[in-house]
Order: C-alpha cells, then sequence, then structure tokens
C-alpha cells in the first residue's frame, strides 16, 4: 500500500487558495481572450502562454491584498450560521 501523501500545514491555506485561484482563472481567460483575437493561428500557443504569465503575475498579488480586504467587507452583509 503506498504511503499517504504529507499536507501542507493549515496556515498555507491564505497562500495556497489565492495561488490556485488565480493560476487557473487567469489559465483560462487568457486562454479564451487569445482564441478571440488571434483565432486558432500557428502562434496561439506561445502568444497564450505569454497573455496568462503577464496577467497571473499581476492577479496573484493583487488578489493575495484582496481576499481578506473582500472577506471583511462581506461579512458585514453575510450573516454566518
Amino acid at each position: 500500500m503506498p504511503a499517504a501523501v504529507k499536507k501542507l500545514p493549515a496556515r498555507t491555506m491564505h497562500f495556497a487558495l489565492p495561488l490556485a485561484l488565480t493560476f487557473v482563472m487567469t489559465f483560462l481567460v487568457s486562454g479564451v481572450a487569445t482564441i478571440r483575437a488571434i483565432g486558432f493561428a500557428d502562434d496561439m500557443w506561445s502568444r497564450w502562454i505569454e497573455s496568462w504569465l503577464a496577467t497571473w503575475i499581476l492577479a496573484f498579488p493583487i488578489m493575495l491584498f484582496l481576499m481578506p480586504v473582500m472577506r471583511r467587507l462581506l461579512l458585514r452583509i453575510i450573516e454566518l450560521k
């Protein structure tokens, strides 16, 4: 039986969640935008990756900053039970 994979500690969630979310979202959105802009051109893949990296580099630190801010704002209008 294979050994269990060791999980990361809970304190890494504040970093791992925005990392994963921005990684996936910017990848998909930049892909759609690239295809809409240039279609399925020969250099589509390289242009998609360039676009994705540029957007992810911007989106990740913004998400790190905005997640706690948005959480505090939303807690003012959402009742937790």
